[in-house]
């Protein structure tokens, strides 16, 4: 087993300083985040190790260079927005950027990329599905024609107070994350 850290835990650092850190304690991996270049709107998000806007070949190739001088691996890339915030201009920046990470991803030669569903906190879980669907159906195709596979962080993204118990996150328990994850497998796959 690999032991390893989100790079989010380390935002004032760049890809190789964090890397450096990483092989200084002895980690063998990192999850590298990519959120767009800018300021961040809570802990942890707005942490850009791996800028994607434009990514080349030649980038992956500087990355993986990096990965190799540290002695450290890449597992995955991470972005965490709401792709179901209510908002749809907020909605759709998140997808595309998604799509961006997933596309390096697939240039660096890596499988995972990490995120979350979100969710329109307005709604009810039940009323979240079929927006989920809509959204997630050619997203998750999207990263199949790429060779990628999203992995859905169960955060809750409960900031605030009046937040509770729904938070922006749609899968956040067992009962949601399993049964309506079998359900999205299922009709993703008809």
């Amino acid at each position: 087993m690999k032991l390893g850290f989100v790079s989010a835990i380390l935002p004032e650092l760049n890809l190789d300083q964090v890397l450096a850190f990483a092989a200084a304690e002895r980690f063998a991996c990192v999850e590298a985040m990519c959120w767009p270049v800018g300021r961040a709107e809570r802990k942890f998000a707005g942490i850009t190790h791996i800028d994607v806007n434009g990514f080349t070949v030649g980038r992956a190739d500087d990355v993986n260079a990096l990965c190799d001088h540290h002695g450290v691996s890449l597992t995955a890339l991470g972005y965490y927005p709401n792709p179901l915030d209510p908002d749809a201009k907020v909605s759709k920046a998140a997808v595309d950027h998604l799509k961006k990470v997933i596309k390096a991803a697939a240039l660096i030669g890596l499988k995972h990329v990490n995120t979350f569903t979100g969710r329109d906190w307005t709604q009810s879980v039940d009323d979240n599905w079929p927006r989920f669907l809509k959204t997630w159906k050619p997203l998750i195709k999207f990263a199949e024609d790429h060779g990628i596979k999203i992995g859905i962080e169960n955060c809750p993204m409960s900031f605030t107070k009046d937040e509770w118990p729904g938070g922006k996150n749609l899968f956040t328990t067992p009962v949601i994350c399993g049964a309506r994850s079998t359900t999205f497998h299922q009709t993703a796959l008809a």
